[in-house]
């Protein structure tokens, strides 16, 4: 084994994954932590440390940390903080690379999540040939991580790359960005639900569960079993998530582009109607240059380990 080994962290609206990785980019083990039960940052913190030393002593490595690499939503690379996430219970600008410093006296880097997935991607996964692809990342939001002639667009602030953020919808949903019909309202695992319920509605259809069991997961389950109201809200948010992607080919021309998190893993049931929506909408001169697949990467390991390349990448 490494004498050295990176702490890679993937902070999401609802879970925050934690893996241990070498040089090698193994994630030699991996913890989850619950992000929205956590009202204050510093609490957060507190627990998140707590949970990185478990982790190396269950490892019985020692306590070598060469660094920390955070990927988090509305990340700046360039400052270490998190500023106005819309899917987090902290709100206003976060240091949180100098508040993991606390408990940690390594270097930290911290940048936005899906360009930590993105990144993962790159040197681990599917598109470790490729130059010029984009990576959305979706969950409690939609992320995306865009990647330019083998580098990660930041823009001069550090937050370039807000696919999610981009209005699909004219006077839409409400966002948590403040904003109306942002593409992240539509698909995600909230907006689903969201639809899912809509349709309800619509069909005067009474669900067999309790409101507060609807979930993402709960609707792919039902869509799988052949529910048609859960099979409409999956194709829905498809050719929502189709014209949103058409969009962002124009913007990059990218090779690829890689759908990953706990809500890509319903498969064709969003893959189906997202390609055929994307093909019908996509400018003719990038018709037929851009494929939308899944992550090579297990689910979550593509951001711990992008996180932690952050790191690697320092020397």
């Amino acid at each position: 084994m490494n004498s050295e080994f990176v702490v890679g962290i993937d902070i999401g609206g609802t879970n925050t994954k934690v893996g241990i990785v070498n040089e090698s980019g193994n994630c030699l083990i991996r913890a989850t932590l619950h992000t929205n039960e956590y009202i204050l940052v510093d609490d957060f913190i507190d627990a998140l440390a707590g949970l990185i030393n478990r982790l190396f002593s269950e490892l019985r490595i020692g306590k070598n940390i060469k660094g920390i690499g955070i990927g988090a939503p509305n990340g700046n690379y360039f400052k270490g903080t998190i500023e106005y996430a819309p899917n987090l219970n902290w709100k206003g600008i976060i240091y949180f690379a100098d508040l993991m410093k606390v408990h940690f006296n390594v270097p930290i880097i911290l940048t936005n999540d899906a360009n930590a997935a993105a990144m993962g991607e790159m040197l681990y996964g599917a598109a470790r040939s490729m130059k010029d692809f984009i990576v959305i990342t979706l969950g409690t939001g939609l992320g995306s991580g865009i990647v330019v002639n083998g580098e990660l667009v930041y823009g001069h602030d550090g937050f370039a790359g807000e696919i999610g953020h981009t209005i699909i919808v004219i006077n839409g949903r409400q966002c948590g960005c403040g904003r109306n019909g942002c593409l992240e309202t539509y698909c995600s695992a909230p907006g689903i639900i969201y639809t899912y319920k809509e349709l309800l509605k619509k069909y005067n259809v009474i669900p067999e569960v309790k409101d507060s069991l609807i979930e993402a997961k709960y609707i792919e389950q039902i869509a799988k079993e052949g529910d048609v109201i859960a099979i409409e809200a999956f194709k829905y948010t498809g050719e929502i998530l189709g014209i949103g992607l058409a969009n962002s080919v124009a913007y990059t021309s990218p090779e690829a582009i890689y759908l990953i998190g706990g809500f890509a893993k319903a498969k064709d049931l969003l893959f189906e109607p997202t390609i055929k929506s994307f093909n019908e909408n996509v400018m003719n001169i990038f018709k037929g240059k851009t494929k939308i697949l899944p992550s090579d990467l297990n689910d979550g390991d593509a951001a711990i380990l992008g996180a932690a390349s952050l790191i690697w990448k320092m020397d």
